[in-house]
């Protein structure tokens, strides 16, 4: 195996581990086969007395009844999930209604994100739209009275409570709203609950926060439109969050269903498998490692940003680069962004080995400028001063 043919290999192992955590660190540690400390075997076990015949015989009926069960349950749970992948795919097949009511996206954002990115973007244009926003409206107000911000402005003696949209865009200008409004919208769109993966919400927010500031920084070294960067930094995301959405929706929906049938049929042991079920993760990080770039990219598309250069750039995301064409320059911020905002969940949950990081960068054409610039940067706030 040539050298870039390993180091491909490297960077799509690390891409599922990156997913794997998403759903949870102990997940994480399964698929990749570690050895959990209850497992490992410490010598000779205690002794212990000798069972009685009728307990022996007793001890291995539980065990092949429980076998059985866990069998049983494995098939129900296959047959559930073939019904929820037909399910999720015949939705995707509709995305305006799954952009409307799945996850929500407004007419009136993609048209803020699109004024926002020309140079005759002005506050006055934005007011009407984002007074027909309620919750950005909202969300903008809360920001600007936050006690970090009117400290910031109580220097200038303009320490005032803001009370509407209107003032709030004023306070906080168009340089700060650029990287404001996308981290909101997409901070809307997420699911309310992501239960049973307690973390998964929290782990998405900072993937896309972490995404679109690594993405804009190396934007800037390389001459491309950091807001730009920032903007679709922050957007990739929209398919896992789709995707999400979508899955733990149909689950309970389809899995309702199910229950329903078995009990009315009297199918005891069907009923009592599918009570035991719960949503899968090998399932989802499956479902978000292999469709959720095709997903984000139709919902770019649908977005039909006027001034957004984001069309080209996706279709090499997703499709990969023509051969005799080279990758965007765009496109090669998203690839470093995504990479190395993965690394980092992998590094705090110390999930990567040094070799792996070194093949990872080395795939990714990192320069040593941009990994400089990126191990001092703040991934979790973003830099706004609000006067």
């Amino acid at each position: 195996m040539t050298e870039l043919a390993q180091q491909q290999r490297t960077a799509k192992i690390l891409d599922q581990r990156a997913h794997d955590l998403l759903l949870g660190h102990s997940f994480a540690h399964q698929q990749i086969g570690f050895i959990h400390t209850l497992d490992i075997d410490y010598g000779e076990p205690m002794k212990q007395r000798t069972l009685l015949q009728v307990e022996v015989s007793a001890q291995q009926k539980r065990k092949q009844t429980s076998t059985a069960h866990h069998k049983y349950r494995a098939q129900a749970s296959e047959q559930l999930h073939k019904v929820i992948e037909t399910a999720i795919f015949k939705q995707l097949e509709d995305m305006d209604a799954v952009i409307q009511t799945t996850i929500g996206i407004e007419d009136s954002v993609a048209t803020i994100l699109d004024i926002l990115a020309v140079k005759s973007a002005s506050v006055g244009r934005l007011e009407p739209l984002v007074n027909d926003l309620s919750w950005l409206g909202r969300e903008l107000v809360t920001l600007v009275n936050l006690p970090y911000y009117r400290n910031q402005r109580s220097k200038k003696n303009t320490a005032v409570k803001v009370d509407s949209p209107a003032l709030a865009l004023r306070y906080i200008g168009l340089d700060n709203l650029q990287l404001v409004i996308p981290t909101f919208a997409v901070r809307h769109w997420m699911p309310h609950s992501t239960e049973p993966f307690s973390l998964l919400k929290r782990r998405l927010r900072d993937s896309a926060m972490a995404n679109a500031i690594a993405a804009q920084k190396i934007a800037e070294i390389n001459d491309v439109n950091e807001i730009h960067a920032f903007t679709l930094g922050m957007l990739l995301d929209v398919g896992r969050i789709t995707l999400v959405r979508l899955y733990l929706k149909t689950f309970e929906q389809v899995w309702q269903r199910k229950v329903q049938i078995a009990r009315q049929e009297n199918q005891k042991d069907l009923h009592t498998a599918l009570l035991e079920l719960k949503p899968d993760p090998l399932f989802l990080t499956t479902l978000l490692c292999n469709k959720s770039i095709q997903v984000s990219a139709r919902v770019i598309d649908k977005m039909a940003f006027k001034y957004l250069p984001f069309k080209g750039v996706m279709e090499q995301l997703q499709n990969g680069v023509n051969k005799g064409d080279s990758a965007l320059p765009l496109t090669q911020v998203m690839l470093k962004a995504r990479c190395y905002s993965q690394y980092l969940i992998l590094k705090e949950h110390q999930l990567i080995e040094p070799d792996e990081t070194a093949a990872w960068f080395s795939y990714f054409q990192f320069t040593k400028t941009e990994l400089k610039t990126l191990q001092t940067s703040n991934f979790t706030n973003l830099a706004i001063q609000i006067d």
